[in-house]
């Protein structure tokens, strides 16, 4: 008799990997999710969230790459790759204060303060406001040509405690504006090299899953122009999550080398 449990359902989510140029290679923004938190407490992740209402069928002022290029670059529905695009620029808003937007009236310029807006990103997060009506409001519009597509990954099935088809995206810091990483799941927040990143992750002093290092690797000692002219061909991720003895071992394609790094921090326990 097969006891296994149906896999929880997967929710599609969007997250930015906020990376801004500094002598010896790029700096990425990275936060520390609180304790407390349902899902993957401790860890270090990237602004980012799940799609939500507000996201679909948002009638959003948009300039740049249409709807269209990001369905064919990630490989999904149209009506999906609009709200992925709308959720990634909106969390990182409300996340970290950064606001990729331009005046609708010159769509080639971005907004050089976005602090101006705090109102409007505390009312984001509360819910009581949503982006599309946000960038009507102020006549912006989204600035899609400021993100590139970088991977997708999913969550194992083995995971219990909810499940995510997370897509990546990566952007430069728009100029002028300052990431704070002030919001409410998060308890410490800047920016890093992505090697300190992950040689953090191995003397113990951070928790990064999967995918955040692997993301964090790939981006190691590049600039932000040379990630900004990659053209990735992306597709699906899910690793296996399995227990071995008192351990749960994540497997994929570069498992190896994640775990001897997980071994050598101290963070082989799981749940986090």
């Amino acid at each position: 008799m097969n006891t296994t449990p149906e896999p929880l359902p997967t929710r599609p989510a969007a997250t930015v990997m906020l990376v801004r140029d500094a002598p010896g290679g790029l700096k990425i923004f990275l936060m520390r999710r609180h304790s407390k938190m349902e899902f993957a407490p401790g860890t270090m992740v990237f602004p980012g969230g799940g799609v939500d209402d507000r996201d679909r069928n948002a009638d959003i002022a948009w300039a740049g790459p249409p709807p269209e290029w990001w369905a064919q670059r990630f490989g999904i529905q149209t009506d999906l790759a609009e709200a992925l695009v709308c959720a990634a620029a909106r969390e990182t808003f409300e996340e970290s204060g950064v606001l990729f937007a331009g005046p609708a009236d010159d769509p080639d310029s971005i907004v050089g303060d976005a602090s101006i807006y705090a109102d409007a990103r505390r009312a984001l997060d509360e819910r009581t406001l949503s982006f599309a009506d946000f960038l009507r409001t102020e006549n912006l519009v989204l600035r899609s040509d400021l993100l590139r597509p970088w991977a997708n990954w999913v969550a194992p099935e083995a995971e219990r405690t909810r499940r995510y088809d997370t897509y990546f995206f990566v952007a430069a810091l728009p100029e002028g504006q300052r990431a704070d990483g002030e919001n409410t799941e998060s308890d410490r927040s800047g920016w890093a090299s992505p090697r300190d990143a992950i040689d953090d992750f191995e003397a113990g002093r951070n928790v990064l899953l999967p995918p955040t290092w692997t993301q964090l690797d790939s981006l190691a000692g590049r600039t932000v122009a040379e990630v900004l002219a990659v053209e990735r061909q992306i597709s699906p991720v899910q690793p296996l999550l399995e227990k071995r003895g008192d351990n749960w071992v994540f497997e994929f394609f570069d498992s190896d080398r994640y775990h001897q790094a997980r071994q050598a921090g101290g963070s082989m326990e799981w749940p986090l």
